[in-house]
Parts: C-alpha cells; structure tokens; sequence
C-alpha cells in the first residue's frame, strides 16, 4: 500500500473516530491523524555560542529508510539570534509548525507543508508580552480547532513563575489570554490542597471530557539561571510548580486546581474512549503522578511510581503515552535514562525496560506505528552539561528501532560536531499529508549545515 493511501485512510479513520490508533501519541487530539513511515523529523534547536552560526534553527532529518537521504540532515533554517529555542508543535491542519524562545519570548511559524523538505518561515510574533498582558516564556504550542493554545512559564511583573495562557489563530494573530488560578484569585476554582501557585508548563485537552489540563514548572528568573548556581540557592529551589489545573475547556476557566508536589512536568492523556487519565511525572521527586477522574466524576491526583532514585536526582523531563495506552516512555536528564513503564493499570505502573541513551538525554517521540523512537538531548542551555563523561556525546539526535522488547540503534547525529547547537524538540513530517512528491533537487541549498 503506497504511503499517500495509508496517510489518507489514517485521515479517514480521525474523521469518524475520536482516538488516535497509531500517531506521535502526545499531539492533540484535534489534529490530523495519519499511519505509516514519517518522511522527516524537525528538530527545534538552541543556538550555542561558536557553534555554527550560534542561532536557534529548525533542523530537518530525512528518517525515511527508503529515501537517498536517510538519515542525513537535508535543511536547517537559522531565525536569528539565541532565543532559548524550546518546545513547537503543530496546528490542527499541520500545515505550521509554531516553535517558541522562553527567553525571548518570540515565536516563530514555520510553513512545513508547501515543501514538507524545506520548511519555511512564514512569520514571527515578537510582540507576546504586549499581547498577551505580559505572559512570558510561551512554552506548549497546541493546537485547538483552528486555534493555537499557547502555555507560558513566567511575567514580566517580578520574572516568577505566575503566568498564563494565551490563544491565536493557526496564522498567528493573538485572540485572547487568561492566567492560571492563584490562592489570592482562584478565579472561581477549587483548590483541593495547599497549593494555588498560578504557575504553568504543559497542557493537554480531552473534548469528550470538556477538560483541559495544566501542568506547572518554575519562572524565567531560574530556568535562564546556571542549573548549580540554582541548586545552591534554597530560595530559588522554593521557586517551582506544585499544581495540575483541571479547567472547563470550552469556558477555558479553572476548575479544580491539584496538589502535586515537585514541578510536575509533561502532561500526557490516554487516548481509549474510556480512559479518562493523564500522567504526568515530577522533576524534582522523581515519581509518576496519575491524574484521573473518580467514580464520582471528580478529578483526583495522586503519585503512582517512583522513576529511580530520587537522591540521585535522575531529573525526569519528557515522557510519552503509547497508542493503545499500554506504556509510558520516561527520560530522566541526569543519567541519560530511558524507562519504559507498563501502565496497563494506570493506577500501579510498573518499570519493565530501561536503558542509557546518552550523557543526558531530555525529549522522547515515538513513530506513528510505534517501531521507532527518537530522542534528543538538550534540556535549557544553562542547564546542559558542557562536557562529555567519556564515551558519549552530549548534545545528539538519535533513531532506534522498538521490536517490543529490544531499542535497535539506527543512527545517531551529533549536532555539535555538525555545527547545529542543542537539540529539543522534535516533531513529524510527510509528504503524504499534504498530496507532494519529495523534492529531486534542493538538497544543496541549505541555509545552513
């Protein structure tokens, strides 16, 4: 079966079914799914000073097996400047990918569908601030019918951790903005526990449920601080989230805000149509949190796994829910881990498969039909480590093969030796999506190498 017929099956399938069989599992449900070989992975990549030109870029893998160019990177397109490249994602049409600097607060919209190979920038906002009444660090791009939801991380008020969200259209003109509940505004919510931080970091939506869910992390003052210098400080280490919000996602007004302790991360939905859970795990105490809804139909938090040793600050960063809600991929940053836990019951995880990826290791993105996951390295440029322990890279790209059992390695990019910086976030294209071909020429004239 060619790929242009399973791509358009896979777009039937959403059409008429609400869950996702086999996609990239932690996009939103909103979007275009499709199944087969993905052509390219673009890697959201921080500038490093005397690396290349020292600009954040969006870098194109070609991850096709049967392509010429597989495993090469095939474009890199530099925006000018450092701007703390981290998270992108794509619009519910995929035909933009939004990528945004939590230092400078600028996003930019890359145009990926009219050549899937040479994506191009088709605008920046470098008026959020203003815009959105003085949010800071825009962090999660998520699509919404037609909308983008952006999450913040920070304010231009005091550089802490109070922030908000923001909504713009998939073409990047602001609509609105709302902030996250805080114990001196719950803003209608109800706060279950001790905390009410107003902090923010993920967010995920489950229509069926009319929920959507927030996660929360810690303000510019420290993410753009040097990662010791932090951990030495007792005042800054107070400085991080300890809430989920549960909000009314037609209102997008607060419900509920949770209590979970130690800057709960990555938000990631089951996608059955009975599963009405998220995860999401914690940095600073190392442990897998369940967010569900009871039998009463109140949303609940409670801690369902340890990830390691916590006195060995293991540092869990990316995670990523598998299709058929049977396991859960864990990186933890500090030791370069990769775990897999059997959530079958999402109440009792349990640890069945682990292995060292790198020195560090930070993002994790599995392939549409679940044999191949990626991984890359950086997680904030003051944070990463500057040198390698011996046998490892420190800043990579890499692709394994996933029988079940075994990650096959397959190959793996070292983005510094390549003049490219520090690599984050990645995401999926392919020229089945959007009807073209893959290009005969235009290998050779890349921006940048």
């Amino acid at each position: 079966m060619s790929r242009m017929l399973i791509a358009l099956l896979g777009i039937l399938m959403v059409a008429v079914a609400p869950i996702s069989l086999a996609d990239e599992t932690c996009m939103s449900p909103y979007m275009a799914k499709i199944v087969g070989q993905e052509d390219y992975v673009y890697i959201w990549t921080l500038g490093m000073e005397d690396v290349g030109d020292g600009e954040d870029k969006l870098v194109t893998v070609d991850v096709n097996p049967d392509s010429e160019h597989y495993g090469e990177v095939v474009h890199s397109l530099s925006v000018g400047g450092r701007n703390e490249a981290h998270h992108s994602g794509l619009t519910d049409d995929r035909r933009y990918l939004w990528a945004s600097g939590l230092d400078t607060s600028k996003i930019f919209i890359f145009d990926i569908y009219t050549d899937p190979a040479q994506p191009r920038l088709h605008r920046e906002i470098d008026d959020f601030v203003a815009k959105t009444g003085g949010i800071v660090g825009p962090h999660t791009n998520y699509a919404l019918p037609g909308r983008m939801l952006i999450t913040g991380l920070s304010n231009n008020r005091d550089h802490g951790g109070r922030t908000g969200m923001a909504e713009y259209t998939n073409d990047g003109d602001f609509i609105t903005s709302v902030w996250m509940p805080t114990d001196d505004n719950l803003q209608g919510a109800v706060k279950s526990g001790n905390y009410a931080d107003g902090y923010g970091y993920d967010a995920r939506a489950l229509p069926r449920r009319n929920v959507l869910v927030t996660s929360s992390f810690t303000g510019w003052n420290n993410y753009m601080m040097n990662l010791g210098k932090m951990m030495g400080d007792p005042e800054a280490m107070k400085r991080f989230g300890n809430t989920v919000v549960i909000w009314d996602l037609h209102a997008r007004t607060p419900k509920k805000v949770l209590d979970v302790p130690g800057a709960p991360l990555e938000l990631r939905c089951a996608w059955g149509s009975r599963s009405n859970y998220c995860f999401t795990t914690t940095a600073l105490t190392s442990k897998i949190w369940l967010i569900y809804e009871d039998d009463a139909g109140e949303w609940q938090s409670k801690p369902v796994a340890d990830i390691g040793d916590a006195s060995k600050i293991p540092l869990p960063v990316d995670i990523s829910i598998s299709a058929d809600d049977n396991h859960l991929w864990v990186n933890t940053w500090n030791d370069g881990l990769v775990r897999l836990f059997d959530i079958s019951d999402p109440h009792a995880p349990e640890q069945v498969f682990e292995k060292r990826i790198g020195e560090q290791i930070n993002m994790v993105s599995q392939s549409w039909d679940g044999e191949r996951v990626y991984f890359t390295s950086s997680l904030l440029a003051n944070w990463d480590k500057t040198e390698s322990g011996g046998e490892d890279d420190v800043q990579y790209f890499k692709l394994y093969n996933w029988d079940g059992a075994t990650l096959t390695p397959q190959f793996s990019l070292d983005f510094v030796e390549m003049g490219l910086g520090s690599p984050h976030q990645m995401r999926f294209g392919a020229h089945a999506l959007y009807g073209n071909a893959p290009a005969k020429t235009g290998y050779d004239d890349m921006a940048a190498r």
